[in-house]
């Protein structure tokens, strides 16, 4: 397993004893967001297996419990939410107003996970791809590219 040396960041239980709050429509738009089987995610696996490329989906034997995985080659696959994994975050960091205490350590716990994992399935041999979901949306030929091309070099000799 590889060595991650940062402290773990700890997020507080997002409840009003914490001195958090949210309305009801707030937290009936949040519970409507997918953690699995989201438009990105789903198109790329279509893409795959159009290419005939087998995976598995969120595969809980290995660390971060990759979108996709194809163990033939050693290679996962991980399609991050904007807002959830940091994107572009020095900036976005600014713009949050509400629940700050609870957002900023959770987001950053996220991305500090998200090193964590790819470190240890490098150590243990994998290929890691992270993609964004708009980079999936905009140019998902790019990526199954990427990685048709990545399993190509993998199986040359």
């Amino acid at each position: 397993m590889a060595k991650y040396d940062q402290e773990k960041i700890v997020v507080p239980r997002f409840d009003e004893a914490n001195g958090f709050y949210t309305t009801a429509a707030r937290s009936s738009l949040m519970a409507k967001i997918r953690a699995t089987n989201t438009k990105p995610e789903v198109a790329l696996r279509k893409a795959l297996w159009a290419f005939n490329i087998r995976y598995r989906i969120n595969d809980k034997t290995l660390p971060g419990k990759p979108d996709i995985a194809i163990k033939k080659h050693k290679l996962v696959v991980f399609i991050d939410g904007e807002f959830w994994h940091g994107h572009n975050w020095e900036e976005k960091k600014k713009k949050i107003k509400s629940n700050t205490g609870y957002w900023i350590p959770k987001i950053e716990r996220n991305m500090q996970r998200d090193v964590q994992a790819t470190l240890e399935l490098e150590a243990m041999g994998y290929t890691v791809f992270r993609f964004w979901e708009k980079q999936v949306k905009k140019d998902l030929e790019a990526c199954v590219n990427e990685i048709v091309n990545c399993i190509g070099k993998l199986k040359a000799p």
